[in-house]
């Protein structure tokens, strides 16, 4: 009997992919039934294999080193005229893949996607290894408050800047009631723009007299969420605007946010998530061009439509909703990812903290004991 078992055949890989880009297509296709998913997985590895193209370089080649110098060049992408400029569709001559650097949060999520990406790819030995693995865990400070949100000052100037938004031909005026629809459903909701984007009229629906939103969220799954009279209100409003009746009926097809129509065609189509994005990126851009306040103009400028998911459960839990209901109706996965919006039990535990003072243990009276002879208090002189 040999000492030594002879060596096993290295195993076929998995997958049939001839190149980079079937390979990729290939794990995108894993995806298929979670549009969000696949829209930021697409949009972050379109960018490595661009990079990686601009370094001659293959997804078989990529090694540690790559994975250092590509997590730089997300911080301040290089040369900008290249890379960077203003968000327009990927169809645009135009387009460029960065609409500026990216923030630390943002570099995080890319490169766990990629980390996915090669996983995969050496799970069905298309390469060995995965050298996003090797990138050092830093311990992320998820405990820290939230502080994307619309304090009070911003969000009475999102108000304002709808309520003033150009009324004079019919098309201001559609445009207006699609403004004001969106910043009002995902105020009171906390939706996603994803979820909001792929929703239809008829996933609105009444049990006991209540209204309540079918939601198709992360990963296919559905949740109801509750909704408001408030909220129904400003349907009817959006939906006059589009010449229909006040309430959605069973099953309607019409889309929860729709592009305006034409003066051709008046069907209804559903507008994507990144109009909805920047829809909502222009008025608070209008926002902050209309206040004089810097702080509220800084803070409106950088802001995206997520500020609006961190804003609903910030002032749900302000306005004395439980915990618990505010998880549930955001879906947040643990209770603990709510608890980072209760900034009114971060507020209460520094005005309590306030009440312990070096002052208030001053000593008041002078020490027992004899101040003409001196004699110290618990003496032992007789």
């Amino acid at each position: 009997m040999p000492d030594t078992l002879p060596a096993l055949p290295a195993s076929p890989p998995l997958i049939a992919a001839q190149s980079d880009q079937q390979a990729v297509l290939l794990w995108l296709s894993e995806f298929m039934d979670r549009p969000a998913t696949l829209r930021s997985y697409r949009k972050e590895t379109e960018r490595f294999l661009l990079w990686l193209s601009d370094r001659n370089k293959q997804l078989q080649q990529v090694q540690r080193e790559d994975v250092l110098d590509y997590q730089r060049f997300l911080q301040a992408p290089w040369p900008p005229e290249r890379w960077i400029g203003p968000a327009r569709s990927r169809q645009h001559p135009h387009w460029k893949p960065f609409t500026g650097p990216l923030q630390p949060g943002s570099i995080r999520q890319a490169l766990t996607i990629l980390s996915a990406l090669f996983s995969y790819l050496s799970e069905a030995g298309y390469r060995r290894g995965n050298p996003f693995k090797l990138v050092r865990k830093r311990q992320q400070a998820t405990t820290l408050p939230v502080e994307r949100f619309f304090d009070q000052q911003s969000w009475q100037a999102i108000l304002h800047a709808i309520d003033t938004l150009p009324a004079e031909s019919r098309r201001d005026q559609q445009q207006a009631a699609r403004a004001r629809w969106l910043i009002t459903l995902l105020y009171l909701t906390g939706a996603r723009r994803q979820e909001v984007a792929q929703a239809r009229m008829g996933d609105f629906s009444q049990r006991r007299q209540q209204w309540w939103w079918r939601v198709q969220g992360k990963g296919g799954s559905h949740a109801d969420i509750p909704v408001s009279d408030e909220l129904m209100t400003a349907m009817a409003a959006y939906r006059n605007s589009l010449g229909l009746s006040a309430q959605p009926e069973h099953q309607e097809d019409t889309p929860l946010a729709c592009k305006l129509p034409g003066e051709k065609n008046q069907t209804l189509q559903p507008i994507s998530d990144k109009a909805i994005y920047l829809i909502c990126r222009e008025i608070f851009q209008r926002a902050a061009s209309q206040s004089a306040d810097e702080a509220v103009r800084s803070r409106l400028i950088q802001a995206s439509t997520h500020w609006l998911r961190h804003t609903a459960a910030s002032h749900q839990l302000d306005a004395g909703i439980p915990l618990l209901m505010v998880s549930l109706n955001l879906r947040h996965a643990s209770i603990q990812t709510t608890r980072r919006y209760l900034h009114s039990e971060d507020d209460a535990r520094h005005a309590a903290t306030g009440l312990h003072r070096m002052q208030d243990r001053k000593t008041v009276t002078e020490p027992a004991g004899n101040p003409e002879s001196g004699t110290p208090p618990d003496s032992n002189t007789p």
